[in-house]
């Protein structure tokens, strides 16, 4: 799709904005990219460009070849570890942007440069944290995605976050653009503090859901076809997204806890196979319950650790990990009995209201073990942790 005239902006001050543009083995793009951005970010807007690049071809190369005619600053911070994917690009050159305004785009050219100066211009005219570039305004378009399936799939992710993050999301229309202007101070907190755990290419989801900008406005834009290579949108991605999902929407203790809870009762289903087929092969059903128990420990932890604590298993070691969560769900069935009898004994309630209190007892006491005896940072982590917020805290 040929790319419409760029729209003249007068942009108030100040406006100083750092181009982040993260790059995956986009070589064949950056000279056109570099060629656009020169010609549709007026003079006098004060602007650096910092490619956060994950490249495995020469696209470091062509970058500082490129830069060589372009009139403003060209910084590539290249990750050898490239931890978060597309997510953890952008969180890297937030931290490492100098300017007010933080312009988030990619490097295939599906986001027009010529729209850079009318995003920060929107915030600055609206007095917003966040603007926000629409393919679902009117005058905007999806026109770039490719084919009917891409667009049914962004749709139902659209529709997806929003029906889980109503309040956050209530004044962005498309939560899944990646193209966006932030005010730098919006975000230097979570950045500072590591509160930011992207996982995957929705930057901007995270953003908008862990920072919560105050003001929001939007823009609309026409999602342009890329200029050269693939897309890197794969299935894997879309399931990174749904773990991003899972790990935003039980942030909150609240909801973790009843996550945790749902993922429990899946372990009945492995639990309940695993006896019948030990009973059916001759052992006696004690035994087989205890073996049986630790077929739903072991479903229970793959799960707590994929889309609870994913963010947390770096602090041990799994094998740590996996014993001390098999330790706390064991001891679950030796509380419970003695607790049902005090129950009984004691607060002189029936069997069945005791065994319901002693299971939500036993419950909240395992949640509370897990995070604290399996996922809580050690100490020296923590320290570790607080140093390096203090580090970059300026001051």
């Amino acid at each position: 799709m040929p790319e419409t005239a760029p729209i003249t902006v007068p942009l108030p001050e100040p406006g100083a904005v750092t181009l982040v543009i993260p790059t995956f083995d986009e070589s064949a793009n950056i000279r056109e990219l570099l060629r656009r951005v020169t010609e549709s970010v007026p003079s006098h807007l004060p602007c650096e460009v910092l490619f956060v690049d994950d490249s495995t071809d020469d696209t470091p190369a062509v970058i500082a070849e490129a830069a060589q005619s372009c009139p403003f600053p060209v910084t590539v911070l290249h990750r050898e570890h490239p931890e978060g994917g597309l997510g953890g690009a952008v969180v890297a050159g937030l931290a490492a942007a100098t300017a007010d305004w933080v312009v988030v785009m990619d490097g295939d050219l599906q986001h027009p440069p010529h729209l850079v100066p009318e995003l920060v211009a929107t915030g600055e005219r609206r007095g917003a944290d966040l603007v926000v570039a629409s393919r679902y305004l009117p005058g905007g378009s999806r026109a770039g995605l490719a084919g009917g399936y891409r667009v049914a799939v962004s749709r139902c992710a659209t529709w997806l976050a929003k029906g889980l993050f109503p309040r956050a999301l209530a004044a962005i229309s498309d939560p899944m653009s990646g193209f966006f202007a932030i005010r730098r101070s919006a975000v230097t907190a979570a950045v500072t503090g590591d509160e930011l755990k992207p996982l995957g290419y929705k930057i901007l989801l995270e953003l908008a859901v862990r920072c919560r900008p105050e003001r929001v406005a939007e823009a609309p834009f026409v999602f342009q076809d890329r200029y050269a290579g693939e897309s890197k949108s794969t299935a894997r991605e879309g399931l990174r997204f749904l773990r991003h999902l899972v790990e935003l929407r039980t942030a909150a203790p609240l909801a973790r806890m009843a996550a945790f809870g749902l993922i429990g009762l899946t372990g009945f289903v492995p639990n309940l196979l695993a006896l019948w087929a030990l009973t059916a092969a001759g052992l006696h059903y004690l035994p087989a319950e205890i073996a049986a128990n630790q077929f739903g420990v072991a479903w229970n932890f793959l799960l707590i650790e994929a889309l609870l604590f994913r963010d947390r298993r770096r602090h041990r070691h799994w094998a740590d990990r996996a014993g001390r969560f098999a330790l706390l769900a064991n001891a679950d069935l030796v509380v419970r009995i003695p607790l049902i009898a005090l129950f009984v004994g004691q607060l002189q309630l029936a069997v069945l209201p005791a065994t319901a209190l002693a299971l939500l007892t036993t419950f909240v006491l395992r949640f509370a073990g897990t995070e604290a005896l399996v996922y809580l940072p050690r100490r020296r982590d923590r320290i570790r942790g607080r140093a390096r917020r203090t580090e970059r805290t300026p001051g």
